[in-house]
Order: structure tokens, then sequence, then C-alpha cells
């Protein structure tokens, strides 16, 4: 080699514990010793979120400078670094011992006990007794939220969970309070995550490294109605479960074991098992319809999709007005409860209420929506309980299953019945891509060749695809982490973006990474689930969800017409604004103000003639507009509650609304302001 390529070379190269390595923009000398296969312990470092340095466990020695944390610490070339000396290996051993001197070790019953990186660490550098007094503080664990538990005594203060929910969630509903000795990781005026406003995404469950935060089990529960003999217990599990389940059993991310999941369940004493992804096209066919008519009929666009449902409480708590824009399909998840609770029990011949339904998912959100009152009818609940992708690992590894050698079992029909366009519902762009493979068809009257949209696929945060099918382009965003989601609902609002569909999930990369998931640290575990699942939909035969034989029966047999008055009933739901953090104690209102409950039906009479507009005005009215004359500074968000509903039974005279006990026939928005302040100056003289 020429001298002078030689100096020119040697000019991006850095030395670590004697290894030369070169510089290729890498943010910080710990990402260039993992280049080197260098390992340098840290609690609170992860690539995707802001440098905090707070473990103080990633240190090392930079020559001509002293110790420095290897997280915060830019590379430079020239610069030599040794990550194991005697100094070092001291200084990680006494912080790891301060940790667990304040830490809860009831090891052996912690849900973190097989995938603990306090316990990793503490296996790698030897600490074999603590030197230091323990604490004796025993603080409360919070354990009301409906999917997630936190225990403050497991609390390492590393930060991961805060800046999650910060910087990729956009939520912040927990932070660091008080100082010195006496900090603490919680939620804000000393709450629980139930009174607050976590939307239940369980990125802090994945994120944390001790298990302090963890998934709400509901195993016991599940185990008591299977060992009922009155009971009969079936299952579905969701797509992205397939992809993960095996890694807590040795198995590489990716691998699809939907064959020994079955096995498994069966042996545990479940009577049947279903998949999910069979409810994923069935919400297709109402969502892409209901998406259609949208674009062709100038309804509220863009159209948001509504399967995650912490991406609905999330715009139910930040951007209420924007409501309408969601679909009204229920969740896969809800779709499934309803269809199963409407037809199993008359064909397993049994009484409905001793049906149990189980879901199998990756998702902590999918506890708390399974609770939501829209789901729960006549004191019984579509979805009994909901365990994740951990929680199933678990019940397996109870029993004592070997479930690597399983022979793999088939699912059980109708319901176990899916294509490809409901499997790949599991990724970021899977929903967008089913979408377009149903609207293709009914679009342009042509059958779909090739059934790969690859322009909706990819990994990043926020992407775009322009669509032609036949003579109508479609614009659509697809986004993941509420971050992101955060970002186009301001733009929509200002009306600053044309799309005609968004996908919107929670979770990074999508369902593959719920916060019900196993706990990975590879660095490309999320890539090689979503194949996994791009596999799983290349292995069957059919593809596009209006191909499902069984959907066709369903809709035959049990809903009617897509979009028609029993399939509104069995598979949309309505939302409603949660701006309020609850709990009285902290209501932002002074004293309690007595509500009237505005309902605008959206069924398919009222929406074509503008119902979706008025309830979109009446939203933006009551989020924005203050009662100055009526009542000093109160919001009328105060005093009304705004609902969507179906069928008022006065479709000739639509669109149709009620406010209290009065029915508008023929509203506008105009009309319905009119009467509502009427209303108000009443409300608030009572």
């Amino acid at each position: 080699m020429p001298l002078r390529e030689e100096k020119m070379e040697s000019k991006n190269i850095m030395t670590i514990d004697g290894i030369k390595i070169p510089l290729n923009g890498e943010k910080n000398i710990l990402e260039v010793a993992r280049k080197a296969n260098i390992e340098i312990p840290t609690f609170c470092y992860h690539s995707d979120l802001s440098v905090y340095g707070a473990c103080r466990l990633c240190l090392v020695e930079v020559e001509g400078r002293g110790i420095m944390a290897s997280c915060a610490t830019p590379p430079e070339a020239g610069l030599n670094v040794k990550t194991n000396t005697a100094e070092i290996r001291e200084i990680r051993k006494t912080n790891l011992e301060l940790l667990l001197a304040n830490h809860k070790t009831d090891c052996p019953t912690c849900v973190r006990s097989s995938n603990c990186k306090l316990q990793d660490l503490t296996r790698r550098l030897g600490i074999e007794e603590i030197t230091y007094k323990k604490t004796d503080k025993i603080e409360p664990i919070d354990n009301f939220s409906p999917s997630l538990v936190r225990d403050p005594n497991k609390c390492v203060l590393c930060g991961d969970c805060v800046r999650v929910c910060k910087e990729i969630q956009s939520v912040g509903a927990i932070d660091f309070t008080k100082r010195g000795s006496s900090t603490r990781v919680e939620p804000a005026f000393g709450k629980t995550l139930n009174h607050v406003e976590c939307v239940y995404c369980g990125q802090c469950v994945s994120i944390c490294p001790t298990g302090a935060l963890q998934v709400k089990s509901e195993i016991e529960n599940v185990w008591a109605d299977i060992y009922n003999p009155e009971k009969v217990v079936v299952a579905q599990i969701a797509p992205a479960v397939r992809v993960a389940l095996s890694e807590e059993f040795g198995s590489e991310p990716g691998h699809i074991s939907i064959g020994q999941i079955v096995a498994a369940m069966k042996r545990m004493g479940f009577n049947q098992v279903y998949d999910t992804s069979f409810a994923a096209d069935l919400t297709i066919f109402e969502e892409a319809s209901e998406f259609i008519k949208r674009k062709t009929e100038n309804g509220i666009l863009p159209q948001f999709t509504s399967c995650c449902p912490s991406w609905v409480k999330f715009a139910e708590q930040y951007y209420p007005s924007l409501l309408p824009n969601l679909s009204s399909c229920k969740s896969p998840q809800q779709m499934f409860g309803s269809i199963a609770k409407e037809i199993l029990p008359e064909i397993l011949g049994i009484k409905k209420e001793n049906l149990v339904l189980v879901s199998v998912m990756p998702c902590t959100a999918k506890k708390f929506e399974a609770k939501r009152d829209e789901f729960i009818h006549d004191g019984m609940a579509d979805v009994d309980h909901v365990i994740t992708t951990i929680e199933l690992a678990k019940m397996i590894s109870e029993t004592g299953i070997q479930f690597n050698k399983l022979a793999p079992e088939s699912l059980d029909l109708p319901l176990g019945f899916k294509t490809g366009g409901g499997i790949i519902f599991g990724n970021s762009g899977g929903v967008s891509e089913a979408v377009l493979r149903f609207a293709y068809e009914k679009m342009t009257g042509k059958i779909l060749e090739n059934v790969d949209f690859n322009v909706v696929r990819g990994s990043e945060g926020w992407r775009e695809a322009n669509i032609k099918l036949g003579d109508t382009e479609l614009k659509i965003a697809i986004i993941h982490s509420l971050a992101n989601a955060r970002k186009i609902c301001e733009m929509v609002k200002a009306g600053l973006c044309n799309y005609d569909f968004i996908e919107v999930m929670s979770c990074p990369g999508g369902c593959i990474d719920g916060g019900g998931q196993p706990v990975n640290w590879d660095v490309d575990f999320k890539e090689r689930r979503t194949t996994g699942l791009y596999n799983a939909d290349k292995m069957l035969q059919l593809h596009n969800p209006q191909d499902n034989p069984y959907i066709k029966d369903l809709y035959k047999n049990t809903l009617g017409e897509i979009g028609g008055h029993k399939a509104h009933k069995l598979l949309h739901t309505n939302y409603h604004s949660r701006r309020r953090i609850e709990e009285n104690n902290i209501s932002l209102s002074e004293g309690n103000t007595k509500k009237i409950e505005i309902k605008v039906c959206i069924g398919t009479n009222c929406f074509v003639k503008g119902a979706q507009e008025i309830l979109t005005n009446l939203m933006d009215y009551v989020s924005e507009k203050n009662l100055n004359e009526l009542v000093e500074f109160r919001a009328i968000n105060d005093h009304v509650d705004v609902k969507a509903t179906f069928c008022m039974e006065k479709c000739s005279q639509a669109p149709i609304v009620s406010i209290g006990s009065t029915i508008i026939e023929k509203a506008t928005t105009e009309k319905t302001v009119r009467i509502l302040e009427e209303k108000l100056g009443l409300l608030v003289n009572i």
C-alpha cells in the first residue's frame, strides 16, 4: 500500500484493548468496542435512546484522559482505550454492589429471573456477596393497572423506562421524582399507572433490565378456568406470537412455531385453539370497505387504523378531535371475541356463559382493551382473559412440556383458518399491505397477481407510499412509535398533509416488538421476527383476505352484508375523549360538573348524509371553545360528553344527533351547536 494511503487510513482508526478498529460513524466508544466483539457492561445504554450515563458500569480508561463513560465519549482516531483494568473492574464491582444493596433480591420468584441484566452482570463480575448494608425500606407495589405492575423495590434508576416513554412514545407517564438518595422513578403526583396518561404499551417492560416494570399476569385466572369442568376454554393466538414464543425455549427470533404452540396448548387443557389472523382477515373486509367508501364518497380522510389499543388510547387522550378519522372497526382481538361469543356456543353445543375465551397476545395494552366498557355486554366480556407471549411460555414451562420436542398440530376450524394478509398484521406496514391487497381487486375489478406491496415495508418509523389502484391514486403513511404518531397528528390537525390512509402501531416495528414479547437484546431480533411473518405469509396458499372461504361463510350465515347492521353491531365500536387525568383528586376542573351527553349517529345513512363531518366539527368545538360568558375559564369539554353511536332508528331523517333527551333530525353543525349552547345555559344554572 502506498505510504500516503496508509497514513490516510490510519487517521480513521482507534485502538481498544490492543485491537485496531476502523471508525465508521459510531456514536461512542461503546459501539466501537462492540465491533471488536467486546461487550462492555451497561444498564442504561440503548442505541435508540438518548445517552444518559447513569449506571457508571461502561467505564473505560482512555490513554491520556483517564477513566470515562464509554457510552458518553465519542470515538476519535488515534485513541488508545482499555476496557478491562484492575481499577475499572473494582469500580464496576463497587457500583454493582451498591445497586444490589438497594435492590429487592427475590430472584427465584422474580419474573425476570431468567433474563435479568442485574443477575447477568453479577455473575459476569464475580460478585459473591454484598459488602454494603441492604436497605430496609420496602415501598408499595403499584399493581392497579390492568396491564402493568411497577415494583419500585427492584428499580436501579437506570432511567431506561423514563426515556423510552418520553422519547419513543412521547407520553411521559413516568419520570424521576425527588432528589439524592430519595430519587424515585414513578408517575406524576405519586399516582398509580392506572391514573395517569399511561397507554399500557409495555415498552417500559421490554426495556427495564431488572423487573421493576413487568406484565400484569392473568395466568392463575386462566388455570382456574381450565381446571373448571363446567367451562369450555378456547384460545386465539395473535400473528406475532408465532415468531417469538419459541425464543423462550432456545430458538432463534423469527422461528415459526405455531404448530408446537397449538400442541402445547391442547396438552395444557385448552379445548380449541384458533388464530387471531382469521379476525385480521375479517378486519380487512370491514376496514378496507370503510376506507373505499370514505375515499370514493368524500368522507373524512385520512382514515387512521384502529387495531392498536395503545394508539387508540393515545388518540383519545391527546387528539379527541381526530377520533372521527379513526376507523370504527374493532381490533382483530375484539372482533374475534364478538364472533366467538356469537357463533361458538352453538357450534360447540354449550351455553354462552360457559365459554371462556383466552387471547394470547404480544401486547400488554390488549389486557386493557379487553376490559373496556365497550366490549363488555350483560356482564360478559367478549374476551375473558388476555395473556402475553411470555405468560404462555411460563404456563408451558409449568407443565413440564418439552416444547421443542412436540409434534406440530393444526389450528381448529372455522376460526383457525386465515390468509397471509391476516398473518402480516403483526408487522409495521402489514395492515396497509393487507388493505391494498383487498382494495386493489375491489377498486380495479382485476385479480391481483403479485400480492407483495414492498413499498409499504421497511423499518423506518415514518414511511410514505404513493399507490395507484386503477384510476385512483392513494397516499399512505405507515407509522410506528407514538412520538411519530404525535407528529403526524399535529400535521393532520394543521392541514399540512394529504394522506388518504395512515397506519399507526405504538410499538417499534409493530406487534413483533410488543411489550408482552420475550425480551431480546440481539441487535437484529426485530428484523428476524418480521422476516418470520413474511415467510409465514409465503407458506400459505391464500394471501388476500377476501379469498378466505370461512370469512365468506361468516358473512353469508351470520353477518349479512359488509358494513351492514349486524356487522356494525358485532365488528364496530366508538371512542371517547380521555383528555383528563383520571381520579377526582387531580382533576383539572373545579368541583363536580353535570355533563350533557351528545350522541352522533354514524350508521350508513347518517354517514352518507354528513354525520362524520358534524361529529368532527363538534369535537373541535368542544375541545377548543371556552364558555367565557357562561362559566369563567371553564372549557365546554368539562360539560359535555360527545359519543359516536349507531342507528337511532330514524334513518329517513338522517343525519340524527341527540343532545341529552333532545333528538335533532336532519341535523347540521349549526343547528346542533345552537341547541347545545341553549342546553349549556340551562346546565350552568342548575
